[in-house]
């Protein structure tokens, strides 16, 4: 237990920590939008007029890709939360997801809130709300 630890990152409380594992779960999720794009079908849960989902191959792939984005950027920030602007760009990346996702439910109709959807809006708005309470705390180290 001590060698898994020892991976983890070098700093007090569970935000390191937890931008490590939403790093990982990212990355598995960016996996899963390449590999199939039901996968975002499921996410964008939508539907068109004629029943079809608004996610295609390509849209799941740009998805995959947006993802693992983020989820560099945030496992960046475990590693270096007393680096400001890395610190700042990981906050920015919840933000962005939280607009991104209440926009396709409430604005574009792709989402609707049920199943899949759910999570990413309480992973983004959870996050992003214990990063700003948090940034002076970290950024003081």
């Amino acid at each position: 237990m001590d060698q898994l630890q020892s991976y983890l990152p070098p700093f007090e409380g569970l935000l390191p920590k937890w931008l490590v594992l939403v790093s990982v779960v990212s990355a598995a999720n960016s996996a899963q939008a390449y590999l199939s794009e039901a996968y975002t079908a499921q996410l964008y849960n939508g539907r068109l007029a004629d029943g079809r989902p608004h996610t295609n191959a390509h849209s799941s792939r740009l998805f995959g890709t947006w993802t693992f984005l983020s989820a560099i950027i945030r496992l960046t920030a475990a590693y270096n939360m007393n680096n400001a602007p890395v610190y700042n760009m990981a906050a920015s990346t919840f933000g962005l997801a939280l607009l991104h996702f209440v926009a396709e439910w409430l604005i574009f109709g792709s989402a609707q809130l049920k199943g899949r959807f759910v999570s990413p809006l309480l992973v983004a708005s959870g996050s992003l709300a214990w990063m700003l309470t948090q940034r002076d705390a970290y950024l003081a180290l």
